[in-house]
């Protein structure tokens, strides 16, 4: 990894910015590792960033991803079956870097892979490869006081997560927590969902932004790019999971081709 390269809340930040002054949303596709093997998911994370993401959801696999629809279930289930563990999570970021990957790049995984590594050493690893953050769907703000002051001294993001459903006072409290940006689920529900995204969508990033400039990225039923172009209007940033765990399944082209379709779709 070039030590030039900066890494954490300072890249996120940054990324946000170059999508702001393109006038876009940022494109933050997610992909798991180990998924359908090891060195697939590295070439299809890598597209990803080649078709112009700004920054990678990395997929951390877990036995029960309670937020994750059947897709991200089934690929998470098999790339367990294939041996991953967060240990080669940290290491496909590391590889990543020496291929010259250098959009940022968060995991997202639940919290008890996380707690089982050593929260400490985890914090250390991560940063020693070049991952820049967290999204943990299990983790709400209020229950991160064991999490938050590492991912802070370490200079991290951490994106807590807010619902259609979510009060004024998880609002504030999330808005106060996160780091780098807030994701807004764009229903009740998992993700791949086949809902249609809500009309209240325009006023819950309203009511959001009301008491904070923190970017707010939409998640949760994105997966064509008119979705994309439709959410991008009115987000800092869009989350697609599903429809490119699907693509990248079939192969690395069909992931780059949709992934330049959902990015080409924010212009």
């Amino acid at each position: 990894m070039t030590t030039a390269l900066k890494h954490g809340l300072h890249a996120i930040d940054h990324a946000f910015e170059i999508a702001r002054s393109q006038k876009r949303a940022a494109f933050m596709p997610y992909f798991p590792v180990g998924y359908p093997d090891y060195a697939t998911s590295l070439d299809v994370i890598q597209t990803l960033a080649n078709a112009g993401a700004d920054v990678i959801e990395i997929g951390i696999p877990f036995s029960d991803p309670v937020a994750d629809g059947p897709t991200i279930q089934a690929a998470s289930q098999i790339a367990l079956q294939n041996g991953t563990s967060l240990s080669h999570c940290i290491q496909a970021v590391s590889e990543l870097r020496e291929r010259g990957v250098t959009i940022p790049l968060v995991f997202m995984g639940y919290f008890n892979p996380f707690m089982a590594y050593g929260l400490e050493k985890l914090i250390t690893d991560v940063k020693s490869a070049g991952v820049d953050g967290f999204i943990v769907p299990d983790l709400p703000a209020d229950e991160a006081d064991n999490f938050q002051p590492l991912i802070d001294a370490a200079q991290l993001s951490i994106a807590h997560f807010l619902a259609p459903t979510s009060s004024p006072d998880r609002i504030r409290l999330t808005a106060e927590k996160a780091r780098g940006f807030i994701y807004l689920a764009s229903l009740t529900g998992i993700t791949g969902s086949n809902a249609l995204l809500p009309q209240n969508l325009v006023k819950k990033i309203a009511e959001i932004r009301l008491v904070t400039s923190i970017p707010i990225g939409v998640g949760f039923g994105i997966k064509t790019p008119d979705h994309a172009r439709e959410v991008g209007k009115i987000a800092d940033g869009i989350f697609v999971g599903t429809a490119l765990v699907k693509a990248g399944g079939e192969s690395v082209q069909a992931a780059h081709t949709l992934a330049q379709a959902l990015r080409n779709a924010l212009d």
